[in-house]
């Protein structure tokens, strides 16, 4: 399987004072560090390497998962070092540890999809990347992916129309050559890069059937806890 690159630089300001001493990816869900619920779900998928993307309070993470033996995985880092430089930016400067097409992952999402499934969709493609959408109809957040069947029409986070039905589900895959434009250094959204492929067309979309949970927001932080402490229970 592909490497996957987890984006956890960021600031968690909507989990402020929490997160003013601890990084979003450490934030405790049913008795143990987000992190660690994410690194064994995608060892058990088969998934081998990751790059994390590692910002605001980067050393905590690095210091806790280690190179990710403990997971069943390897785990490498990829530091922003003076400023925060954005989704776009913070992977433009792990390229050297990509090589190759990758996964990309919201540290702060919690999905229940097949990887194998998504990466065998888009080798079939023929596309330069791939988003993953769900049929969201505003229910969890801002729709802002328009949708032709199976087919993604336009996706923007800024120019939204009516027309937009389903969300930006929180896993990608990209290859490498897409950041050639950019600088090392730049600082820049994912979010410009996927707009600008969906509206060249280059852009394949593989729906996701069950909804997406995240850690973003005191809110999604609560119910994602409750969620794995049931399926901990059941087990």
């Amino acid at each position: 399987m592909i490497p996957i690159a987890i984006l956890v630089g960021g600031l968690g300001t909507r989990l402020r004072p929490i997160t003013k001493t601890i990084p979003k990816s450490l934030l405790e869900v049913a008795g143990e560090p987000f992190i660690a619920h994410q690194l064994r779900e995608l060892a058990r998928q088969g998934i081998q390497n990751v790059v994390i993307c590692v910002g605001y309070l980067g050393e905590q993470i690095e210091e806790f998962v280690k190179d990710g033996s403990e997971y069943g995985i390897y785990v490498q880092y990829s530091y922003e070092t003076n400023d925060l430089l954005g989704t776009g930016g913070a992977i433009r400067n792990a390229l050297h540890l990509l090589t190759d097409d990758f996964f990309v992952l919201y540290g702060d999402s919690w999905l229940d999809i097949d990887y194998r499934s998504v990466y065998e969709s888009f080798q079939n493609s023929g596309k330069t990347a791939l988003m993953t959408v769900y049929r969201n109809e505003g229910r969890w957040d801002t729709s802002n992916v328009e949708m032709d069947g199976n087919r993604i029409i336009f996706y923007s986070k800024t120019k939204r129309n009516p027309r937009m039905t389903h969300i930006d589900y929180g896993l990608g895959i990209l290859k490498p050559n897409i950041f050639e434009q950019y600088p090392e250094g730049a600082n820049f959204d994912l979010a410009e890069i996927y707009e600008s492929l969906s509206d060249s067309g280059r852009l394949a979309s593989f729906e996701a059937k069950n909804r997406f949970y995240e850690i973003g927001s005191h809110d999604g932080l609560n119910e994602l806890n409750q969620l794995i402490k049931h399926k901990k229970e059941v087990k």
